[in-house]
């Protein structure tokens, strides 16, 4: 008589002998980047920055605070490079800040398959100062140093190449915490979204008490206590800082 037999189990590893049984079927990989489009400058790594402006004389200047609050207008987006540092706030950079920034990118980097270039100009601003024991009066003191102004909005240095995000995001993020004013790394999508995050939000705020329209109407008499600036930039920017989460 026949007899059924229930098949016996495979050992361990699907095959006779515990060795795994290949088995044909369709993979699907990733798609690599296309670096088609991108040119490389003839310089690959970023240039050394005076130290002093090469001009014959340079006048002493006001402190003029306003050149570093607001948006900026100019350097906002990206050129050539793919990936940046996008400053969230306004301030000043020394020389010792581009340095800083010209030899950590300069380590990190490969100069073979990536590139960097700056989006700021070199230090032209002269900051007066009195030497230590000096008598009030007497004028305006003698340039002590030169720095360059930023805005909020603006990028301070361009990273591209036949390189990913994840490559340049930890140097990139080691020089943007060590500069004077908050700032971030950031990629041409990241900077697309980040626009398109607050914009969104500006359209479907639920809340109609905004600042605009509380300034507008002078609930409760406010303009006498508010400046020019908070009327031009409603209120988005005080002082230096960028106030983000106010619409």
């Amino acid at each position: 008589m026949w007899r059924w037999r229930l098949p016996r189990p495979l050992p361990a590893g699907g095959g006779p002998g515990g060795v795994t049984v290949p088995r044909a079927g369709l993979k699907k990989y990733v798609l690599p980047p296309d670096y088609s489009g991108i040119t490389f400058p003839e310089r690959t790594k970023l240039k050394f920055m005076d130290k002093v402006p090469a001009v014959p004389k340079v006048r002493r200047e006001p402190r003029r605070l306003r050149d570093i609050r607001g948006p900026s207008r100019e350097a906002t987006d990206f050129t050539q490079g793919q990936y940046g540092i996008l400053a969230l706030g306004g301030g000043y950079l020394h020389w010792g800040h581009f340095e800083m920034i010209r030899l950590t990118i300069g380590r990190s980097m490969d100069p073979k398959t990536m590139f960097a270039i700056w989006r700021v100009p070199a230090p032209y601003k002269p900051v007066t100062r009195k030497s230590l024991g000096h008598r009030m009066g007497g004028g305006k003191g003698p340039i002590d140093h030169y720095v360059t102004a930023v805005k909020s909005g603006r990028l301070v240095v361009e990273v591209g190449g036949r390189c990913e995000f994840e490559e340049v995001k930890p140097f990139l993020t080691q020089v943007a915490r060590k500069l004077p004013f908050p700032a971030v790394p950031i990629s041409r999508d990241g900077l697309e979204q980040m626009r398109q995050k607050e914009e969104e939000k500006r359209l479907n705020n639920q809340n109609p008490w905004t600042f605009e329209r509380i300034v507008t109407a002078n609930m409760l008499g406010m303009r006498k206590y508010l400046s020019p600036y908070d009327l031009q930039l409603k209120g988005r920017y005080w002082g230096k800082f960028f106030l983000k989460h106010r619409l």
